[in-house]
């Protein structure tokens, strides 16, 4: 089965929540709806599963016209943060729950369940209740039930987010192992995008209801088309700075003069902002080809395996990301160093991208 959303727009009290989106999913595919709260995830979601209806636009399933069937007549899944289980349940019924509903003989059921279990590693769990087992284990039974349903579209909305960090790694480390197994569609959504890059598939960016890009994840990730593109899928934020090239030389805002070398290269005169990732800005000594800038430590973030660093320079806040622990103390003032072949440059009227890491 192949689901299609065809110039789909919805309004919501005059406010458009989606803006013509196009999109097509295709069985045993993972598409992860990326971008931050109130960017249309969770609107999408609801479209794709019938549990609203768009104000204009097409829903297609096989090419066929579904646009306000109800949720109870297609075969779609959902988890949502919340893991809802039946708490006087034991696992197994939990999961047996909607194939009871079908009606399915007791043997499929069984044989049904049993292979959920395993694929999700809960065997050993099956005779216990919810009030018996972790968060994570409560939302494996919550996505097994999902799976065993059967449904040709499986939704998770941010299934991962109310977990603790351990959990959430772990889970992040099944998924993909999980929608393997299955030949389901698979629709994720997540504001983050180390989760979008573990899952892989398919990212679809969004802001403000609209797809700003989609495709491929570690292609969208790495050559993002927008600056808004790269700021979506950039944590910590995505840093920035204006620059004019002029002959063999570029300048940055506030001074800092280097030569055009590099990405810079193959440009033509004229005004760009230039971007980069927080580990793609080091904190050291000046070195030939580089471009420093002089920058003031706002403050010192140490999680034990990494330090993030903020930085003020002239109208800019920047982050850069360490390996290891680094103690700067607040006011002090170090170069931060950029490698010109490891940029992205924009339009500097657009935000379109001209230039990106690997093009040089």
């Amino acid at each position: 089965m192949s689901i299609a959303l065809e110039n789909v727009t919805r309004t919501v009290d005059g406010v458009p929540t989606i803006r013509d989106v196009s999109l097509r999913l295709e069985p045993g595919t993972l598409s992860v709806l990326l971008g931050p709260t109130l960017s249309g995830k969770t609107s999408i979601m609801r479209l794709l599963a019938g549990l609203d209806k768009p104000t204009s636009g097409r829903v297609l399933v096989d090419g066929k016209d579904v646009t306000g069937i109800d949720v109870r007549k297609r075969s779609v899944a959902m988890v949502y943060q919340q893991f809802i289980n039946y708490p006087s349940l034991t696992v197994y019924e939990n999961i047996a729950s909607p194939l009871r509903v079908q009606g399915k003989p007791r043997a499929e059921i069984e044989r049904r369940v049993n292979e959920a279990a395993k694929l999700l590693r809960l065997e050993p769990y099956l005779t216990r209740t919810p009030v018996q087992l972790s968060g994570g284990q409560q939302q494996r039974t919550a996505i097994a039930r999902a799976l065993v349903k059967g449904a040709d579209l499986v939704l998770l909305d941010e299934p991962l987010a109310n977990l603790d960090y351990k959990l959430r790694e772990e889970l992040r480390a099944e998924l993909p192992r999980i929608f393997e197994a299955s030949g389901a569609i698979f629709v994720y959504a997540t504001t983050e995008p180390s989760e979008a890059l573990l899952l892989g598939g398919r990212s679809v960016c969004m802001w403000e209801g609209e797809v700003l890009q989609a495709g491929e994840t570690a292609k969208v990730y790495r050559h993002p088309d927008t600056i808004r593109v790269a700021q979506v899928f950039s944590d910590p934020p995505f840093n920035l700075v204006c620059a004019e090239k002029r002959g063999a030389m570029i300048q940055y805002a506030g001074g800092v003069v280097a030569p055009a070398t590099g990405l810079y290269a193959g440009l033509g005169d004229g005004e760009y902002r230039v971007g980069f990732r927080a580990h793609q800005l080091e904190l050291v000594n000046g070195q030939p080809g580089r471009h420093a800038f002089p920058a003031t430590v706002t403050v010192t973030e140490i999680t034990g395996s990494e330090s993030f660093v903020h930085l003020a320079r002239e109208s800019e806040n920047w982050v850069a990301v360490l390996h290891g622990v680094h103690e700067y103390e607040p006011g002090v003032t170090l170069d931060a160093v950029l490698d010109p072949d490891n940029v992205f440059v924009f339009e500097s009227a657009t935000g379109r991208l001209v230039a990106s890491p690997g093009q040089a």
